[in-house]
């Protein structure tokens, strides 16, 4: 038998036995440790995103607070929910359990006027549905939306429209979302039929991985109140409306090569849990942020990429093989004999062959934009012994590369792979190398440098911005893994950071 105190209305303590140091399940929960000059709306902000509060009565001398939920489901919730993910009141954390009252009498003149405190941001709640979360996730503010604004950092897999529409309507009605890249970011706008809904999804998501060990949700609350959505395609999609056009977005027709459907009969997101966590047993498929880790099962396609558009004065295979392999592991790489602006890429698998076709399409190379898609061929084909020697130049096989970033499982490379940007990261730098030494390397091969950066704790690493993403991509390709001195040499990579 365990005990655990509980404080009657009037402040007196009651102890309350139970088996499992738990009380029976009541409508009326106790709040502890409560800030001194804690306001009924901050009281409010951790119970209104589980259901309605009938009564609150608050006792600010005793740092302690009673609510009353309308339903005991709404509190069973509240309470499952906040066992496994800590309630905080200005970033203080505080303590919830049943109460042993069954209900709450409020007769005296303060409870009134938390009374009348309740029905105001009640009533302020229903009508504007404008709840929203505030400090860590656990408060409530008003004149917000039922729009989140994602960001997904580490992105590794690709992340699809409807992966986050499989996601986030576990926690209500998602009625429309909009895809974009910002920053070299990649983000979206998703709009909830309510705050509630929106409020649930931040507080059990933000912070997130949708695959193990990578693609993290950073939530926030947009400041828009609604979107508006003009077409139904893979950026952007309003499930209440089937009628709408698909845009212009029609990369089959715009490009000439055969791609796969886009959306879900595409790439199906089987949606469970990472193996050896587990999900709080929570009504309202509420997830506790600090347990659960999301998983999506990365979609099954050929791990061979079709890249087009490419210059074929400038183009190698070599070249290809040094900016995809920031993404994955090379395997062969064949630029088409009749048709030199177009090559197949073959990567390891169809993780890192989605993961590249994400960052690279779209990106410019030798002044050219290239698209990257998906190609229906299984392996690239080395060329047959009877072929010219113009042709067999054209495909090569770097299968047994030393170059491979991703060759050792679980490398450090996983974690660190962004899109092409301006800044690069530069490492495996000799303590003989200096800035100086550096920045003339890139200025003679004709890359503007705009700024230099070494790492204050680790001075074989450094951080270089050139002038464009453009002249980066062909910094990457010319200088990564140039000798240095006789038995080291440089390693180039994309960095998210800006000096």
């Amino acid at each position: 038998m365990s005990t655990s105190n509980l404080s009657t209305v009037d402040g007196t303590d009651r102890l309350c036995v139970s088996e499992h140091a738990q009380c029976v399940p009541s409508r009326v929960l106790h709040l502890r440790q409560l800030p001194a000059d804690v306001s009924e709306q901050e009281v409010l902000a951790l119970a209104l995103p589980f259901g309605r509060v009938s009564k609150l009565i608050t006792l600010k001398t005793k740092n302690q607070a009673f609510l009353e939920m309308a339903s005991e489901e709404a509190a069973v919730t509240m309470v499952n929910y906040y066992t496994t993910a800590t309630p905080t009141v200005r970033n203080q954390p505080i303590f919830i359990q049943y109460s042993t009252h069954r209900e709450l009498k409020n007769d005296n003149l303060t409870n009134q006027r938390a009374q009348v405190a309740l029905q105001a941001i009640s009533a302020a709640a229903v009508h504007s549905g404008s709840m929203a979360s505030g400090g860590e996730g656990r408060g409530l503010v008003l004149g917000q939306s039922p729009v989140l604004r994602i960001i997904v950092e580490n992105l590794f897999y690709p992340v699809t429209l409807e992966v986050l529409q499989q996601i986030f309507s576990k926690f209500g009605s998602v009625l429309k979302i909009i895809t974009f890249t910002r920053n070299n970011q990649f983000q979206a706008l998703l709009q909830f039929s309510d705050t509630v809904h929106a409020q649930h999804a931040k507080a059990s998501l933000d912070g997130q991985n949708i695959y193990n060990g990578c693609c993290t949700l950073r939530i926030d609350f947009s400041k828009l109140s609604a979107l508006n959505v003009k077409y139904n395609n893979d950026k952007s999609r309003d499930f209440t409306r089937v009628d709408l056009p698909t845009g212009e977005l029609e990369p089959a027709a715009a490009f000439g090569v055969a791609l796969p459907p886009y959306g879900a009969a595409a790439f199906p997101p089987t949606f469970h849990q990472h193996t050896g966590l587990s999900m709080a047993a929570v009504p309202g498929s509420l997830v506790s942020p600090t347990r659960v880790s999301l998983q999506v099962a990365p979609p099954a396609v050929h791990s061979v990429l079709l890249v087009s558009n490419l210059n074929p004065e400038s183009v190698s295979p070599h070249c290809l093989f040094i900016l995809f392999g920031v993404y994955g592991d090379v395997q062969r790489v064949k630029i088409l004999f009749n048709k030199k602006e177009n090559a197949l890429v073959q990567m390891s698998d169809a993780t890192q062959a989605q993961l590249a076709m994400s960052h690279l399409n779209g990106q410019r190379l030798h002044g050219n934009v290239i698209r990257v898609t998906l190609s229906k061929h299984p392996v690239v084909q080395l060329p047959r012994g009877g072929a010219g020697q113009e042709e067999q130049a054209l495909t090569r096989d770097f299968s047994g590369s030393a170059l491979h970033r991703f060759k050792k499982p679980g490398s450090k490379n996983f974690n660190n792979i962004f899109p092409p940007s301006a800044t690069l990261h530069l490492s495996n730098i000799p303590s003989s190398v200096s800035e100086e030494m550096l920045k003339d390397l890139f200025s003679s091969s004709g890359f503007t440098v705009k700024a230099f950066k070494f790492f204050q704790k680790d001075r074989k690493m450094a951080l270089m911005q050139l002038a464009s993403v453009e002249e980066a991509i062909e910094a990457l390709i010319s200088l990564h893994d140039h000798q240095l001195d006789h038995n080291q040499h440089l390693r180039v990579s994309f960095s998210k950071s800006t000096i």
